[in-house]
């Protein structure tokens, strides 16, 4: 699955952002996993990482938006898809996504989500809540420096900016990951 970017004139070739198997293949998401994307909105990593975990694992499709949650629900059934579970929940509240048990996933998907926000702390710690102790958060968002396509640069943070964040809620970064010309990934650890 991939992030599309359409040109006003539609006989231009679209921009491809993010190429959702790759990235979860770089963030080894593997059979029996259970992968949650927070703030999923249509659902393009989170069917994809449906796929990868298999019936054995789980893969948690996270939004506040609940016609995004039933595009997931659709997709997943098109797909035939059965270990994909929705849960309406804000992000941005601790907790607010209890039906997910703390320490419960392997690797957890903020992708374009704090530029989507100004409550990165509280992100960060819902994300953290349900991450387990030995997993990964992935973040992946809009460079500050390409200003081409995506959200304007005041809702953009640097790599600094989220590696402090992750900090005051005990992650260290683990790696960086190559996800395109339009956005940085960083991979962290407890």
């Amino acid at each position: 699955m991939l992030y599309y970017y359409y040109m006003a004139n539609e006989s231009q070739q679209p921009t491809i952002f993010l190429n959702a198997k790759d990235i979860l293949k770089k963030l080894d998401v593997s059979h029996g996993q259970v992968v949650a994307d927070l703030g999923c909105g249509s659902g393009y990593f989170v069917i994809e990482a449906s796929r990868l975990v298999g019936d054995a694992g789980r893969a948690y499709a996270i939004d506040v938006q609940k016609p995004a949650l039933s595009t997931v629900e659709s997709k997943a059934a098109s797909y035939g898809l059965t270990n994909i579970v929705t849960v309406w929940s804000d992000a941005e509240v601790y907790g607010g996504a209890r039906r997910i048990k703390n320490g419960s996933v392997d690797v957890m998907l903020l992708i374009q989500l704090f530029s989507q926000t100004h409550k990165h702390q509280e992100v960060f710690r819902e994300a953290g809540r349900m991450t387990k102790h030995d997993g990964e958060i992935a973040v992946i968002d809009w460079r500050p420096d390409r200003l081409t396509y995506g959200p304007p640069k005041a809702r953009r943070l640097s790599t600094e900016q989220v590696k402090s964040l992750a900090m005051r809620e005990g992650w260290k970064l683990s790696r960086e990951l190559m996800v395109g010309s339009y956005h940085f990934g960083l991979v962290f650890k407890k």
